[in-house]
C-alpha cells in the first residue's frame, strides 16, 4: 500500500450519517475516505421533512449539497463503489472495494443502513417511501386527515394505531389475516373509531407510487391514500458481523453512547445501529461518531 491509500478513517456508506461523520472528521483535519454504493434507503422518497432549513426538499437535493460541503474539506475524499471485504484489526484495517482496489485505514465507521424486507404484496415496493410509509414524523403531516391504513398485527398494533390517530381519524387496521391481539386491544381500537379488517390483502393499486386503493383476497376493494407499515429488516451490509460486531436483540449493530461497536476501532451510525430513522437522528449519530473517534485517535497519538 502507498501512503496515498492510508487513511485515518474509512467511512463505509455515504448518506446522511456517513457525510455528517466525514464533515466532523474533515474539520478535525483527519484524512478520510467515504465509500458509497449509491443506494440510499430513501431514494424513492419524494420529499424529506422534519429537518429544519431543508424541510420539503428531496433527499437527493439534501445529500448533493451535503457532499459538496463535505468534500470542500481537503482531507476528505469520496469513492463510488461497494465495499466487498474488510480485514485487519484496530489501527490497520484493509478495505477492498468492488473486489479489486484496496485501501488501508486506522479506523472504520459503518454507516451502511438497513434493508427493509417488503411484504409480498404487488404494488407495495413501488409505493414504499411515497405513500406506503413507516414514520408519521417524516410523512404524517402530508397525509393529515387522509384515508389511512395501518398494515400491522400483534400486540404492538394498538400502540402504533394510537400514534397514527394523531394525524387522521379516518383509520383502518389491516391485519392481513386473523388478528393476533387480544379482545381488550380490539375494543380500544374500535372505541377511538378505527376499523379492523382481517381479510388478507391481495395487492395495492397506485399511480407512480401514490396509493389509490387496495384489493383484498375476497375481491373487495378499499380506497386508501396512505398505508403505514413497519417492515422487518436485515443489515444492509454483513461485513460488521463478519468482523465480530455484535447485534442487539432488535437486529441493530450494538453501539455505546460514543457509537463504538463491540470491536475495537470500529464505529457505526445511522439506521444500522438505531431505531430512529429520521434524517436528524442519522446526522446526530454520525457527528457523534466522528467526534468521539477523533478523540480516540488523539488519545492514541499523545
Amino acid at each position: 500500500m502507498t501512503d496515498q491509500q492510508l487513511f485515518d478513517v474509512a467511512i463505509i456508506g455515504g448518506s446522511y450519517a456517513g457525510l455528517s461523520a466525514a464533515m466532523t472528521l474533515g474539520r478535525a483535519r483527519r484524512k478520510v475516505i467515504i465509500i458509497d454504493s449509491g443506494k440510499p434507503c430513501n431514494r424513492q422518497t419524494p420529499h424529506s421533512h422534519n429537518l429544519i432549513t431543508h424541510d420539503g426538499k428531496t433527499p437527493a437535493e439534501i445529500s448533493a449539497l451535503a457532499r459538496e460541503q463535505v468534500l470542500a474539506y481537503p482531507t476528505v475524499q469520496m469513492q463510488a463503489g461497494l465495499v466487498t471485504q474488510v480485514a485487519g484489526t484496530d489501527g490497520a484495517f484493509t478495505v477492498t472495494v468492488d473486489e479489486g482496489h484496496a485501501l488501508q485505514a486506522r479506523k472504520l465507521i459503518f454507516t451502511t443502513g438497513i434493508r427493509d424486507i417488503m411484504p409480498d404484496l404487488p404494488g407495495f415496493a413501488e409505493s414504499w417511501g411515497i405513500s406506503a410509509i413507516h414514520c408519521p414524523y417524516c410523512h404524517g403531516y402530508e397525509y393529515s386527515d387522509a384515508r389511512t391504513g395501518v398494515l400491522m398485527n400483534g400486540e404492538m398494533a394498538l400502540e402504533y394505531l394510537k400514534m397514527i390517530r394523531n394525524w387522521t381519524a379516518d383509520l383502518t387496521l389491516y391485519t392481513n389475516g386473523p388478528a393476533t391481539f387480544d379482545t381488550a386491544a380490539r375494543e380500544k381500537m374500535l372505541a377511538f373509531g378505527a376499523e379492523i379488517i382481517e381479510q388478507p390483502i391481495a395487492s395495492l393499486n397506485h399511480e407512480n407510487g401514490y396509493l389509490q386503493s387496495l384489493r383484498l383476497t375476497d375481491g373487495a376493494t378499499r380506497d386508501i391514500t396512505a398505508l403505514y407499515h413497519r417492515p422487518a429488516f436485515v443489515q444492509h451490509s454483513l461485513i460488521p458481523e463478519e468482523l465480530g460486531c455484535e447485534l442487539n436483540p432488535q437486529g441493530f449493530i450494538k453501539v455505546d453512547e460514543a457509537q463504538k461497536t463491540t470491536v475495537a476501532g470500529i464505529y457505526a451510525a445511522g439506521d444500522n445501529s438505531g431505531a430512529f430513522r429520521g434524517l436528524t437522528g442519522a446526522m446526530a449519530a454520525g457527528t457523534t461518531a466522528g467526534a468521539r473517534l477523533n478523540h480516540e485517535l488523539i488519545n492514541e497519538e499523545y
